[in-house]
């Protein structure tokens, strides 16, 4: 029988995390496809910046970093060409991620290193006084944007795939399946693979855009959520204000700590 007390630091807890937020949903998923992938708490290190999300890693019994704003994948990059055989997992919000972050999100995309990502998308800065993120949707309320945000959002997951991502998935808090296999199917994926997971923050975005309670969010994602093989044959304005779901892009690149090894065993014999 799954125990969640196995992979996790009881003492500490109760967790910091506001009643109806999504982040626990998304670590029980995360520790369920752990399990099912056999990997052992020492093969794994999971590593975070800043945020609500970040806080995850002081929940687990893993080798956990949890390091500065935007910062998360740059030390995960550092780790895997140190320790190769680790697991590395990063877990970031999406302004950690797209933000002070995005550089690096864009780079690691690009490098295809093997790191699995899973990004919580709440559409606000949660943590730091619910300020709008790079995905809070045009029109949609923050402490920073008070009359409504006139900036485009960022499609997190196109980002990902432009920049060279193998895996790219996107599923929801309320999809908490399928999220487990897409996480798994992240986990043993060669390469960088992004899960982005819609969240939601029943506290900061929910309040000043009225939009209920997180009940009410759960189920406006489970009534406005559509399968990628569906979406693929409905027109842009059928699409529009939908989530669209399912493994996204997946395919085979060469990973960039292989390649990295080649460079220097070639060197090496010069």
């Amino acid at each position: 029988m799954f125990r969640y007390e196995y992979y996790l630091r009881n003492k500490h807890f109760p967790h910091i995390w506001c009643t109806g937020c999504g982040c626990g949903i998304i670590l029980k998923s995360l520790l369920r496809a752990i399990d099912r992938s056999a990997l052992s708490k020492d093969e794994i290190a999971l590593i975070s910046g800043i945020g609500c999300s970040s806080r995850t890693p002081g929940y687990v019994d893993f080798n956990t970093l949890h390091t500065t704003h935007g910062r998360a994948l740059a030390f995960a990059t550092g780790l895997k060409l140190a320790k190769p055989d680790l697991k590395v997992i990063v877990v970031s919000g999406d302004g950690d991620a797209t933000a002070i972050g995005g550089n690096h999100f864009i780079h690691t995309a690009r490098r295809n290193i093997d790191i699995t990502a899973i990004i919580y998308n709440n559409h606000i800065y949660g943590m730091t006084g619910g300020q709008a993120s790079p995905t809070t949707p045009l029109g949609k309320r923050g402490s920073t944007a008070p009359y409504g945000s006139i900036e485009p959002d960022f499609d997190i997951s196109g980002l990902a795939i432009a920049a060279g991502a193998s895996f790219v998935a996107r599923s929801t808090c309320y999809h908490a399946v399928q999220l487990d296999k897409f996480i798994e199917k992240g986990l043993s994926k060669k390469g960088f693979s992004l899960i982005e997971v819609l969240s939601p923050c029943p506290t900061y975005y929910s309040r000043p855009n009225r939009l209920g309670t997180a009940v009410d969010m759960m189920r406006w994602y489970k009534e406005n959520s559509i399968p990628f093989a569906r979406a693929k044959d409905m027109s842009a304005e059928e699409r529009r204000d939908k989530v669209i779901t399912g493994i996204l892009h997946d395919i085979e690149r060469p990973e960039f700590c292989e390649e990295y090894k080649r460079l220097t065993e070639r060197v090496k014999g010069t």
